[in-house]
């Protein structure tokens, strides 16, 4: 290769370094530009620099804090076949409401028959919890026949005061477990497409607007034909929220649910019915809480320790292999700034135990370059030349760099595909930080040896 051919890879090389490192960190670059723009604005200049994106790195719940839940699913009422179909369900139910809440992505994850739901970030836990254990049933309920009516409330007040041995002696007693006034329709929360807050027009009170889907809309227009004049009670969780009388029958799907609503209670209410029933029951069994001081500390400790193993690592370098050992090093920082910028464009969810895939992979990257190093001193000691040692020592090297990387990235994609949430985290930094290592020992410190033109062993 020329040595023009490889001065321009090493520019481009730079100038990706460059946007690499100022994505990873573009707060001192930002502030250099917003100084030009007010040079620029004090000249007349209409046109202002742009600033780099400032993109938060996404931090688990063991550095940020949260809280790690695990759910066990009741599937004794289910058939083996349904199993699988029932967790997918709840997980993507689940989903949505925790993404409802606002919970900055959020993890849920099927094992088996438990559930297992990680919150980073998370404030008020207890309300996540209920919310997520909340199944909230809608359905739509219409009058009785008054016969009927008078039938239920005769058997209610037979029952009166008895003791549940003497009630069962009671011929038809069930009756009176019935809505005495409203019997149930087919029109329930299954049929519904969305439910958002919304104003009664005449009085600035909120309530809940739906709307069905289109087998719901017509459910609930054959429902408001047969009873106009009547009263339509609307039900959540078996408890009556209003009864309005129907005046006409309506078409196109669109109800609204009135009551001494406040806007929080509307916007809960709309924000459950839409985030669906659970198919199964579910029971927490587990709760693990990381304060948000805890995080931090964890996440000091362990910026505190790669720092001083990354420093460490580059005056172990330079020491014991000078020239080349400050090329290495140099590829090791842009080794980094890649890395962070990856995790950040992927992006990639940092725990203590992804941190820990990224040191490791860190260090492979400097094994890496370590036999290169090896094989060209034992080159250079055969009276070689600088060049010709490169290429072989590369050349030797490679079989190495690769069979060790590669085995390294089959076991990471092993782990990920099959272990849990904290696995997952170390698997998925180590894969990434191998292959990126990889393109930085083979191709750019590579270039950095070939544009070094002194026949100088590396000692």
């Amino acid at each position: 290769m020329s040595k023009k051919k490889t001065y321009i890879i090493l520019i481009l090389i730079f100038i990706l370094a460059f946007f690499a490192a100022n994505l990873s960190y573009p707060k001192y670059f930002n502030q250099g530009i917003d100084y030009l723009n007010s040079k620029l604005e004090s000249l007349n200049f209409k046109f202002k620099l742009p600033h780099f994106p400032d993109i938060p790195f996404k931090l688990g719940l063991d550095l940020q804090g949260g809280s790690h839940l695990i759910y066990e699913a009741d599937l004794s009422q289910v058939e083996e076949k349904e199993k699988s179909d029932s967790m997918s369900g709840l997980r993507d139910v689940i989903e949505r409401r925790v993404n409802l809440f606002g919970v900055t992505e959020p993890l849920v994850q099927v094992q088996k028959e438990k559930l297992i739901v990680e919150l980073a970030g998370i404030k008020d836990i207890s309300e996540a919890i209920r919310m997520i254990g909340q199944t909230p049933y809608l359905e739509f309920r219409e009058e009785r026949d008054p016969g009927q009516t008078e039938q239920i409330l005769n058997k209610i007040k037979e029952i009166e005061g008895k003791s549940m041995e003497e009630i069962q002696k009671i011929e038809n007693w069930q009756m009176a477990m019935e809505d005495p006034y409203f019997v149930p329709t087919r029109l329930t929360g299954k049929y519904l497409k969305k439910a958002e807050l919304g104003f009664d027009q005449r009085t600035p009170k909120p309530l809940v607007l739906l709307e069905f889907n289109d087998e719901g809309a017509k459910v609930f227009e054959e429902l408001t034909s047969k009873n106009v004049g009547k009263q339509l009670a609307i039900y959540i969780d078996q408890v009556p929220i209003s009864a309005p009388v129907v005046q006409e029958a309506i078409s196109g799907g669109k109800a609204q649910i009135t009551g001494n609503f406040t806007i929080d209670t509307a916007k809960e209410l709309a924000r459950n019915l839409n985030a669906g029933a659970l198919p199964v029951p579910i029971k927490l069994i587990s709760q693990q809480t990381v304060g948000p001081t805890l995080g931090k500390i964890s996440l000091e400790q362990s910026l505190k320790a790669g720092i001083l193993g990354f420093l460490a690592i580059l005056l172990f370098m330079i020491i014991f292999y000078r020239i080349p050992g400050i090329f290495a090093s140099i590829s090791l920082l842009i080794y980094v700034s890649f890395i962070l910028a990856l995790f950040k464009l992927i992006p990639v969810t940092l725990t203590l135990a992804g941190i820990a895939g990224f040191i490791l992979s860190m260090g492979m990257a400097v094994d890496a370059n370590i036999l290169i190093f090896s094989r060209m001193r034992e080159e250079l000691r055969g009276g070689r030349s600088y060049l010709i040692s490169i290429e072989e020592g590369f050349r030797r090297a490679w079989p190495a760099i690769r069979d060790g990387n590669l085995t390294t990235i089959l076991v990471g994609l092993i782990l990920f595909g099959f272990g849990t949430s904290f696995v997952k985290g170390f698997a998925l930094t180590l894969v990434i930080g191998n292959l990126v290592g990889m393109f930085t020992a083979i191709f750019i410190t590579n270039n950095f040896l070939r544009s070094f033109s002194k026949n100088k062993s590396p000692r």
